[in-house]
């Protein structure tokens, strides 16, 4: 049992050797091609002393170089980890040292803040820098180029064999209430999310080409994109470049997906996009939306814009990916859905009691994908952990036909008034106005009551204000939840994988 010799080099096996597993810009690489590059990866990565159990750390823009280190790190048995490319050095520091990684694969974008972090470490700490497409010259001594190693390693063919239980990936957490955590998940959660999800909810055919708004270092978009599609013959596309709707727009028009991975924020934006009216989206037969809820309003926009049907679904690091989704052809607004083939979901109280169906609670998930635990937080894995169940955190209800809705987390929650309000109760209502193309609800304390503030980003040319914005949830909902002050924004804070940020939103002392 291994990774990349399931994922990928079973397509060369089965006769898609010349198959386009991945699109990336203007080129496409067959499978032949990839697994080529994949083995040349795993020999260089054992060159440099890499071994099972050892941990690469992946800290570059989404390429074609990105997705055979991934699978050449497997392939010799290591541990592999992916971080965002827009951090400071300090960050880096934080998961050079919290991975204790053997190897860093960086590029131009991240070299030098990794060089400033790898500064600060004791030698013996130091990961071993590897750069993909930085010019030579532009290198330290001790630094390699990976395009030189490639050429120069010897291909390893044969892939270690792993248990179902070896530790094959790290999922970090966002970090929006901490320190990001890694989610430790064996071999078998990559397999089995494919099983329950890939094939059992996508149902994804080797017709399928997907694409993804968000970038790989995001688990969702990853498995997305450069993992499930490859247990069936699909097709990949990534990119370089920040998502933009305009950007998308084009690469669906140029290369022609069949589905597209999404987020509520990036629905948004194409919603109210000009190209809306007249971007070619023929050839999509599903987008998936996680990440954050989507609300009713969005959605409803979603589909008088594109007409695209969308699975909304949710997911977490700690149970690798999507637990509860919608699914096609039986989708309900405002929920995500019901609990993936192999997934069990129940809603409790404080007391850890089952709550009847239309009560709030915690969500509960049992599944064959989750995490071993917290690396190096004992405590934190005691609390969220029990077996195979997942104590999320999030706060849910179920309706009596077994459709889950999400209504935040548990330490979201505000009291206005002695009584409590969900922010995305708000959100959900503000976001259907037709000038707001994304909002956000926090609590603001004077010292003595807490009064919910919205932020909001409106359309280009919009003529809103908060008068208008207030008046128009005063319609939809009870006064004491219509916030009294509204903040035009031009973007609102978020996490490297695209969530609200709330914390960094509450530490505004003023707009």
């Amino acid at each position: 049992m291994n990774l990349s010799a399931y994922f990928l080099d079973r397509n060369l096996d089965e006769g898609r050797s010349a198959d386009t597993a991945l699109i990336c810009g203007d080129t496409s690489h067959t499978y032949a091609e990839l697994k080529e590059l994949t083995d040349r990866a795993a020999g260089a990565l054992r060159e440099l002393g890499v071994g099972k159990g050892d941990r690469v750390l992946l800290a570059c823009s989404d390429s074609v170089e990105f997705v055979a280190a991934w699978f050449g790190a497997q392939k010799i048995g290591a541990v592999t980890a992916e971080v965002y490319t827009f951090l400071k050095p300090e960050d880096y520091r934080y998961f050079l040292r919290y991975t204790e990684a053997s190897v860093v694969l960086v590029d131009a974008q991240t070299i030098e803040p990794v060089r400033q972090a790898l500064g600060t470490l004791p030698d013996e700490d130091r990961a071993v820098v590897v750069a993909t497409r930085v010019a030579p010259e532009l290198l330290h001594s001790g630094e390699h180029p990976l395009e030189t190693l490639l050429k120069q390693a010897v291909a390893v063919r044969e892939a270690v064999t792993m248990a179902a239980e070896d530790i094959a990936i790290w999922k970090f957490t966002t970090g929006s209430t901490g320190a990001p955590k890694a989610c430790v998940h064996p071999v078998r959660s990559a397999l089995k999310s494919f099983e329950c999800y890939g094939r059992g909810v996508l149902g994804l055919g080797s017709d399928d080409v997907v694409l993804a708004v968000p970038k790989l270092f995001f688990g969702y978009a990853r498995d997305l994109v450069a993992l499930f599609p490859f247990a069936v013959g699909g097709t990949g596309i990534v990119f370089a470049e920040r998502s933009t709707p305009e950007l998308i727009f084009e690469l669906i028009e140029r290369h022609g997906p069949s589905i597209l991975v999404n987020v509520p924020t990036m629905m948004s934006a194409m919603a109210a996009h000009p190209r809306r009216h007249d971007a070619d989206l023929s050839s999509l037969r599903l987008c998936t939306s996680a990440g954050e809820a989507l609300p009713a309003e969005l959605l409803r926009r979603w589909d008088r814009a594109f007409g695209v049907p969308v699975l909304d679904g949710i997911g977490s690091s700690e149970a690798y990916h999507i637990y509860i989704s919608n699914r096609p052809g039986a989708t309900r607004p405002g929920t995500v859905g019901t609990p993936v083939p192999g997934y069990t979901a129940r809603i409790v109280g404080e007391r850890g009691e089952r709550l009847p169906d239309g009560e709030i609670g915690t969500l509960e998930v049992t599944g064959p994908t989750t995490a071993l635990e917290y690396r190096g937080a004992p405590e934190k894995t005691a609390e969220t952990f029990d077996g195979d169940t997942v104590r999320t955190g999030d706060l849910f209800s179920r309706d009596s036909d077994g459709f889950f809705t999400h209504h935040g987390r548990a330490d979201e929650l505000l009291k206005v008034g002695g009584i409590f309000v969900v922010p995305s109760e708000i959100e959900h209502r503000l976001i259907g106005h037709p000038d707001v193309v994304d909002c956000a609800v926090v609590g603001h304390s004077d010292g003595e009551l807490v009064r919910p503030w919205a932020y909001v980003v409106l359309r280009e040319g919009a003529t809103a204000d908060g008068t208008r914005l207030r008046e128009f949830l005063k319609a939809k909902l009870p006064g004491y939840k219509c916030p009294k002050t509204f903040h035009v924004v031009d973007e609102l804070p978020r996490t490297a994988n695209g969530k609200l940020d709330r914390k960094a939103l509450r530490a505004r002392n003023r707009p």
